[in-house]
């Protein structure tokens, strides 16, 4: 599929600088571009790939100001990666196969509906008085228990597991090997040092335009209902504990666990293998660093926090460059004392 880079600058409001009657035909990394090819750039340490890549055409920020001639043409936008990843989109929907019907064998009990332009792949199980919506996908494997109710174009992937009463919006990716709505882990300690399971009766809702990353599980409230709310990006092997809420367009790295009745607020960006304990409460545009622990709530806005225990950012920076001086003030301590 050709298009010309003036055809791409228009669907992504960029400006072309050189020859915008040029044909592209694929999407090619900038160290790795060919003749036909499209790249961007955006993290500037990548720049001196622009100076030798063979692309047709690069997408760049409308300030870039090359340091040497160009052998490609440019299209300036104003946030290079939100237009190429514009672009991705389009490709990905002129370019995917979209399957629609029923494979055989598989499942849907007759109390349940699902809306026109659906399609359940082969092995998919649904369960009694499901509601699903139209232009849902479904894939093999997949299943579905009762009560469920699921929003319009939203995919189901491969062997996902969405136990019953669940609640899933418009919009949604659920991908491979995912678990929403099992048991919360609730168990009450006995007098002779035993565990009682602790019934969990609540459900799992996912607003519109939530994305769940392969192998994460979200578990169901005791009472009432986990909530995962608008836009919440969910990597991959994270653990989302019960009656948990996630504030819209959080994003959540691999290898996360959020404990019980944690809070999270909006626009949080929470990086791999976070370690967040119960009962807290985490403010909105809260920053936190790669294997953070946190124990203690975040209650101002716009915090970055780092570190295990975690604390802010500025404070651990400033405690880790006296750690790393420690051996040479021991060596100095040591020095010291041979002079008494």
């Amino acid at each position: 599929m050709e298009f010309t880079v003036s055809q791409v600058a228009a669907l992504i409001n960029g400006t072309v600088e050189g020859d915008g009657s040029q044909k592209v035909e694929r999407i090619d990394k900038i160290q790795e571009g060919k003749k036909g090819g499209i790249s961007f750039l955006s993290n500037m340490k990548y720049e001196p790939h622009i100076y030798g890549t063979a692309s047709s055409a690069v997408i760049v920020s409308e300030d870039f100001s090359p340091s040497k001639p160009l052998q490609t043409t440019l299209i300036r936008v104003k946030d290079p990666y939100s237009g190429f990843t514009q672009l991705l989109e389009a490709y990905a929907q002129l370019t995917k196969h979209t399957k629609t019907g029923v494979e055989e064998p598989s499942f849907m009990d007759k109390t349940s509906k699902m809306q026109d332009g659906g399609y359940r792949g082969a092995f998919s199980y649904i369960g009694k008085n499901c509601s699903i919506g139209q232009q849902v996908s479904i894939h093999a494997q997949a299943y579905i228990g009762d009560n469920v109710k699921i929003g319009d174009r939203t995919i189901i992937h491969p062997g996902a597991r969405i136990y019953s009463d669940t609640i899933i919006g418009n919009d949604c990716e659920i991908h491979p090997n995912v678990v929403i709505g099992a048991d919360g882990f609730g168990f009450a300690p006995q007098e002779d040092k035993s565990y009682k399971n602790i019934p969990q009766l609540g459900n799992v809702i996912l607003e519109d335009h939530v994305s769940v990353g392969s192998g994460s599980t979200i578990d169901c409230a005791t009472m009432g209902s986990t909530l995962i709310k608008k836009g919440v990006k969910i990597d991959n092997l994270v653990q989302i504990a019960h009656n948990v809420i996630i504030g819209e367009h959080t994003v959540i790295a691999a290898q996360a666990g959020i404990s019980g009745s944690t809070e999270i607020g909006k626009n949080c960006v929470i990086a791999g293998q976070v370690g967040i304990v119960g009962h807290l409460k985490i403010a909105d545009n809260t920053t936190i660093g790669a294997k953070t622990g946190v124990s203690k709530s975040i209650l101002e806005s716009g915090k970055t926090i780092f570190g295990y225990m975690g604390y802010e950012m500025k404070e651990f920076l400033k405690s880790y460059s006296i750690f790393k001086k420690l051996p040479s003030l021991q060596d100095r301590v040591k020095e010291l004392e041979k002079k008494q």
